[in-house]
């Protein structure tokens, strides 16, 4: 994937000092869409982002900003048209969703400012992202549930749980029956994640894609 980052970092600068934009990072997770372009004001931001790939948070002005999607190298079909809203200091994960016939962009608020995670703690949430899944519970195996019935294509909230290597289970909600394993999962003190539930549940793919959404230095804050 390459991302053409000058494109969008001339964009903020053209509009608003960075102290007073939006942070946006664009995740494709479509599982039969080929790859993608992004364009920002009709411009080529980001190429060849590939389905499971989440880019870094770019800086854009906090005004309203069309954001296009089209097959890698190509200018037409759009298949994704929307206009976004964005706000001062606020940070968004844009994310192509659903199957190619019927994909749309769900845009998710991603707390980040000002909400860190104490000494010792990380933060995680899930996002719901395959098409074909019902809604699912995570837990802990042989322990809690820690997100309950979240559907697709939704976000959980952060939640805050002590550091340390997690043995999780994706689960149908409501029932002990398991869609997914998640063996060894590591949750680094002093870091905020996001945990992408993408795939084809009726073609076997599920699968997860975890991304750090910041790092507080030290761990504690």
């Amino acid at each position: 994937m390459k991302r053409g980052l000058f494109v969008l970092v001339l964009a903020a600068l053209a509009g608003l000092a960075l102290g007073q934009g939006a942070m946006v990072r664009v995740a494709h997770l479509s599982p039969d869409a080929p790859a993608v372009d992004v364009l920002v004001n009709g411009q080529r931001a980001i190429t060849g982002l590939a389905f499971k790939e989440v880019t870094p948070y770019i800086p854009l002005p906090a005004a309203k900003v069309r954001v296009q999607v089209v097959p890698a190298g190509q200018d037409a079909p759009v298949v994704i048209d929307a206009e976004l809203d964005l706000k001062v200091g606020v940070y968004y994960t844009v994310a192509a969703t659903g199957f190619l016939a019927q994909i749309r962009p769900q845009v998710y608020t991603d707390l980040l400012s000002g909400f860190f995670p104490r000494a010792g703690f990380a933060r995680i949430r899930v996002v719901h992202a395959s098409p074909d899944a019902p809604a699912v519970d995570v837990a802990v195996k042989g322990g809690p549930v820690l997100f309950a019935g979240l559907p697709f294509p939704r976000a959980s909230a952060y939640a805050s749980v002590p550091a340390g290597t997690y043995d999780l289970e994706v689960r149908a909600a409501g029932t002990a029956t398991v869609a997914l394993d998640l063996p060894g999962v590591e949750l680094e003190p002093g870091k905020v994640y996001t945990v992408f539930a993408v795939g084809s549940l009726k073609e076997g793919t599920l699968t997860v894609v975890p991304v750090v959404d910041a790092t507080v230095l030290g761990g504690n804050r």
